[in-house]
């Protein structure tokens, strides 16, 4: 007994240092959270890619034919995904869109369900992916989405996989508490009040005030703890008018500054053919990620190919904020 507790004690004492070395109240990393084409990440230059600049990325889209299966071959993927895991980013497929997908009302059916996670748990494991992003919106979200996600939550973590989702107060009604509450985080969109399907209805449609609303109606009124919030972003805009029968426009960031000097340090453009183009610029990219740095904990972007290059990149400015102390 007397050796057995003389081995034991080395131990214990290696044991102990070790624990005061972790740091006990270690805040988590700011999320910076980047949407990005799935076709792109299979194509594109890496060196091009702000791996440096992000925690996630997020490719888009990632969905099945009507059956629930993924035929594609994605293995041209794996370079960008171990490029990602190179620096230290997560790699989320996600699922779904703004566009409707009616085929998702019956794969989430009792029938079809669990087919369809495995399906898709198998497409994150065979191509080393961190998780699945849900971005299941407006009438995808049927009454077989809250056990459908409660089902793929326990799937994906018994891979030690993530799960996220895209969320909008537009759909509060019928996002449910139990649902909510199996992401590892939400990204909440806050952009789109307003678009070119609302010509009738011109002004910004992503202001700070929306963001504060957003973070305020989920972290408050839906109890969603802080540290499972990612406030949304747009990387690009819309133009309306003259009149409120013209055709509406939507540019991304890039195309906006690239136009038209000095658009980035505004958040409105008035455009030469009358158009009043409403988007967020540098200033305001800034103040919504230190929001998000008081009331959530990050910044999710739709989407990165929307970025400009240079002193004007939005991302650069997301990045300078998170990293002040």
């Amino acid at each position: 007994m007397k050796l057995r507790l003389s081995l034991l004690i080395p131990v214990i004492i290696l044991l102990s240092s070790c624990t005061k070395s972790q740091p006990s109240n270690s805040k988590p990393p700011f999320r910076i959270v980047g949407y990005y084409p799935l076709q792109s990440a299979m194509t594109d230059t890496l060196s091009n890619v702000p791996f440096d600049k992000l925690t996630h990325i997020n490719l888009w889209f990632l969905n099945p034919d009507t059956l629930g299966n993924f035929a594609r071959n994605f293995s041209s993927l794996l370079p960008f995904v171990n490029a990602a895991h190179g620096k230290h980013v997560k790699v989320l497929a996600s699922i779904g869109g703004g566009s409707s997908h009616s085929y998702y009302h019956g794969l989430l059916k009792d029938d079809k369900r669990s087919m369809f996670i495995n399906n898709l748990v198998s497409v994150a494991l065979t191509y080393n992916l961190d998780g699945i992003d849900v971005d299941l919106e407006g009438s995808d979200i049927d009454e077989n989405y809250e056990k459908f996600v409660i089902d793929l939550a326990k799937s994906l973590r018994s891979k030690n996989k993530m799960i996220t989702a895209a969320i909008a107060v537009y759909y509060k009604d019928v996002l449910t508490d139990k649902a909510i509450a199996q992401y590892d985080f939400v990204n909440i969109m806050s952009y789109d009040r307003t678009g070119p399907w609302r010509p009738d209805r011109p002004g910004p449609h992503a202001t700070y005030a929306h963001a504060a609303e957003d973070l305020g109606y989920f972290g408050v009124e839906r109890s969603v703890p802080k540290e499972k919030m990612v406030l949304g972003v747009p990387f690009y805009g819309y133009g309306f008018g003259p009149d409120l029968t013209s055709t509406a426009i939507s540019m991304n960031y890039e195309q906006i500054v690239t136009q038209f000097p000095g658009a980035q340090l505004l958040d409105e453009f008035k455009m030469p053919d009358g158009k009043t183009l409403y988007y967020n610029g540098v200033s305001t990219i800034k103040q919504k990620t230190t929001l998000a740095k008081e009331k959530a904990s990050g910044i999710m972007i739709w989407q990165l190919k929307g970025d400009a290059q240079g002193e004007h990149s939005l991302l650069k400015a997301i990045n300078e904020v998170a990293s002040e102390k």
